[in-house]
């Protein structure tokens, strides 16, 4: 098991280094001098020559890379007119927004994840129980129901559905407030009252999803020889359908789940639009508009850590569910 896991550790570091050379590149090493995407519009040829030298953009690509990595693990000295000392995680220096990436990140992140995680909570616990009573039912009436409504909300899009909820609960019956971020810690009753419309809109359209998928799981797994043999043998139905029946159908849903929730956490950007509220994705959108380039290197090296981080998530799951995966 420990060498399962450092080898998904390397893997992962792998990746993520491989993401920031990439990233690194893109902004820095093309021909164009990036500092004009950085500066404000109003910047003359003394002040341009100034933030290159701030940037450190006079040194070799390969120092900056090495001074850009040191500062994401130890901090970096951004210079007098940019703040002055960064702690680590530094990520760099937004012109645009005229405070250092991390503290614009400390300021989204939070709203995001909120976004994301109880969302993913509500859309798992709906969409795989739906799908495993449907299968467990099946050609009943609430098998034929389900089909029908998880074919209505997987055709429906995000935007749509967040436009009719907020039309409805916000706008007209005016039994929740207009969709905001308050932290948890601050208020909890706020806090749910601000994103429930979020939480529900992306757990009405990815549950359908997941509940059509754990059907088709659930009722592949019910023919095979392993429960045909439990019946024969007299086990309970209870033991069979959930002990054995549901660990083996359930292995494909957790690798769509880690994959859709780290991809989620790198950026919601449709939810937090439709519902006005400014998290990494919202940021992100806004940082390719304006050319704010280090957040938006940031934001993919972001991205990355939260889908590199899942499928470790997802692997370790694998180790759980399959012991299989153990003996390998």
């Amino acid at each position: 098991m420990v060498r399962f896991l450092l080898k998904r550790l390397l893997l992962a570091v792998s990746v993520l280094l491989a993401v920031s050379i990439v990233s690194f590149l893109m902004f820095f090493a093309l021909p164009r001098d990036p500092v004009t995407g950085m500066c404000p519009k109003n910047c003359n040829a003394e002040r341009l020559e100034r933030v290159r030298t701030e940037l450190g953009l006079n040194d070799p690509k390969p120092t900056q890379y090495a001074n850009y990595m040191k500062g994401i693990f130890v901090g970096r000295d951004l210079g007098s007119a940019q703040g002055g000392e960064c702690e680590a995680p530094c990520l760099g220096y937004s012109y645009v927004n005229s405070e250092a990436v991390s503290d614009t990140f400390a300021r989204v992140l939070p709203v995001t994840l909120n976004i994301v995680l109880p969302a993913a909570v509500l859309w798992l616990a709906l969409g795989v129980g739906l799908g495993m009573i449907s299968a467990l039912r099946r050609g009943s009436l609430l098998d034929r129901v389900s089909i029908g409504l998880t074919l209505t909300f997987a055709s429906l899009q995000l935007y749509f559905v967040g436009a009719v909820l907020l039309l409805i609960f916000v706008y007209s019956l005016r039994i929740l407030p207009t969709p905001r971020y308050v932290p948890f810690l601050d208020n909890p009753v706020e806090w749910a009252r601000g994103l429930v419309l979020a939480w529900v809109t992306l757990a009405l359209l990815f549950s359908a999803i997941y509940a059509r998928l754990s059907r088709a799981q659930m009722l592949e797994t019910l023919s095979e020889d392993f429960v045909r043999t439990a019946r024969a043998k007299g086990v309970a139905k209870r033991k069979v359908y959930g002990r054995h029946a549901l660990r083996a159908a359930i292995t494909p849903i957790v690798t769509i789940a880690g994959l859709d929730v780290g991809a989620a956490l790198g950026g919601t950007v449709i939810t937090e639009t439709t519902f006005g509220i400014q998290g990494l994705g919202r940021t992100a959108v806004e940082a390719v508009r304006q050319g704010d380039l280090p957040t938006i290197m940031a934001t993919v090296l972001i991205s990355a850590l939260f889908v590199v981080v899942a499928n470790i998530v997802v692997d370790l799951l694998y180790a759980f569910i399959d012991p299989r995966v153990r003996l390998g």
